[in-house]
């Protein structure tokens, strides 16, 4: 039975802008610490795979003494869990408050896949309390129980290494021939793709502009009635307007079977 997989933050919901930036810079407020990024400095920031590893990017010898951290990399190590555990319980906060919509055709395609018999997943980055809020919110309770949820630091390294993707599918017992992946960032289509896995890319507020180069769609969303996806790359002639359907998926998993060389293959 084929597999439908969702990176979670820019794809279920515009979370990085609106989640996880405003969370930082609370916490480092809480803390006391001497910074606060901009939405500029987290775009630059959000090409390091997670959020402990991108606190981890501030931690240079200025910083930590103007701070007053030890320079003990253990307490620095116990700073930073620390740190991301508020970090944490600040964003699933957020995400509890409904004020961050979900992204056009999430919802939709989802119920259609598990109406179908496929298996669904998510495969983020970010710690597991902050994915799984992000899982209850955008697809309610019932149907985020039938997700496999892959987070946090389940695997050694993170996007844009494969090894969050390779673990799904071992896990679930997924064919990678019959996986869609749904990312928003290049970092998170390399991970898919270095995988052996299909990868549907819906650009985010902050990818907007990355390369895609390896995508079998690129659409502006999913899409949803009175929000029609914007085909921006279509190398498998999917066609999927007005909105992205189970069916599109269906036909992509078809065709990229039938030309396992890519889209490059065409004539």
């Amino acid at each position: 039975m084929p597999a439908l997989v969702f990176d979670c933050d820019g794809v279920l919901a515009d979370t990085e802008r609106y989640g996880h930036l405003p969370a930082f810079n609370a916490m480092f407020e809480e803390f006391g610490l001497p910074v606060r990024w901009s939405e500029a400095e987290y775009g630059e920031k959000l090409l390091v795979g997670g959020g402990k590893e991108r606190m981890a990017t501030m931690l240079t010898p200025e910083f930590i003494a103007a701070a007053g951290l030890p320079s003990d990399r253990g307490e620095l190590a116990e700073h930073l869990a620390r740190w991301h555990r508020r970090k944490t319980e600040i964003y699933t906060g957020i995400i509890a408050s409904g004020s961050i919509p979900p992204r056009p055709g999430v919802r939709r395609i989802a119920e259609e896949a598990a109406a179908a018999g496929w298996s669904l997943a998510v495969a983020s980055t970010s710690a597991e309390a902050s994915v799984r809020s992000v899982v209850e919110h955008v697809m309610g309770d019932a149907l985020a129980g039938r997700f496999a949820v892959f987070a946090g630091d389940v695997v050694p390294h993170k996007k844009p290494a494969p090894d969050i993707y390779i673990l799904a599918v071992s896990e679930t017992g997924m064919s990678p021939d019959a996986v869609v992946v749904v990312e928003d960032s290049r970092n998170g289509m390399l991970a898919a793709l270095d995988a052996g896995l299909a990868c549907v890319v819906t650009p985010s507020s902050y990818t907007v502009g990355e390369d895609f180069t390896g995508a079998a769609l690129l659409v502006s969303s999913l899409g949803d009635p009175g929000e029609t996806t914007q085909v921006l790359d279509d190398p498998f002639e999917l066609d999927p307007t007005p909105v992205v359907r189970l069916d599109h998926l269906r036909t992509l998993l078809t065709e990229r079977a039938l030309r396992p060389a890519g889209p490059s293959s065409k004539e």
